[in-house]
């Protein structure tokens, strides 16, 4: 069979029950980080797994989505969900062109992922929070690089980098797991040119 584009998206069956199990999972993380009084978010497993198995459009979709649903119930969620689409996107590029093949690109992949949720989210910061995140320990650096160096930007970077970096290596590798864990058969859904994405 000829490979699809990554790009393709066709919503087969397995692609529509995808995405809310995966806004689900996101909820299930969000809820254990918050029940656990983590310095994490852990709220977008789901949206990365999506991305693994469905491709980037998935993985956007799925992250636009959970966002968009969290939004009805806290409002901050809605103007994030351009970091979760980012998010969907750069998994699912980085998964079709392997570099999540294995535990060692898994933390590399984590590590970039984390990266690209700082950039995309300290403007949004800055420009609706006066750059602070609302995490406890992000927020205490913030303040202490603002009193330093009056430097706004460079304080929400931070603030956003402490957090965010440790975050979406630990969802990745996380996800990473779980996908390795997940029946033949059920990839194989996502395999096949005639349901969705093609990942190898």
């Amino acid at each position: 069979m000829k490979k699809q584009s990554m790009w393709s998206l066709r919503l087969s069956t397995a692609a529509l029950v995808l995405i809310p199990v995966a806004v689900g999972v996101n909820y299930i993380g969000k809820l254990i980080a918050a029940s656990l009084k983590l310095p994490l978010w852990l709220d977008s497993i789901g949206t990365v797994l999506a991305a693994m198995l469905g491709g980037p459009v998935v993985g956007a979709l799925a992250g636009a989505i959970n966002n968009i649903i969290y939004g009805f119930t806290d409002p901050i969620s809605f103007v994030y969900a351009i970091t979760s689409v980012a998010i969907g996107l750069a998994v699912g590029i980085l998964f079709f062109k392997g570099y999540i093949s294995s535990w060692g690109k898994a933390i590399v992949a984590g590590l970039i992922i984390g990266l690209i949720a700082t950039v995309v989210s300290t403007p949004i910061n800055i420009g609706f929070w006066g750059g602070t995140t609302g995490n406890v320990w992000g927020d205490s650096l913030f303040a202490f690089i603002l009193a330093k160096t009056d430097s706004t930007w460079l304080a929400s970077l931070l603030d956003e980098l402490v957090v965010d970096v440790p975050d979406k290596l630990l969802v990745v590798l996380i996800s990473f797991g779980i996908f390795k864990g997940l029946p033949r058969n059920v990839v194989q859904l996502y395999n096949n040119n005639e349901k969705i994405e093609t990942l190898d």
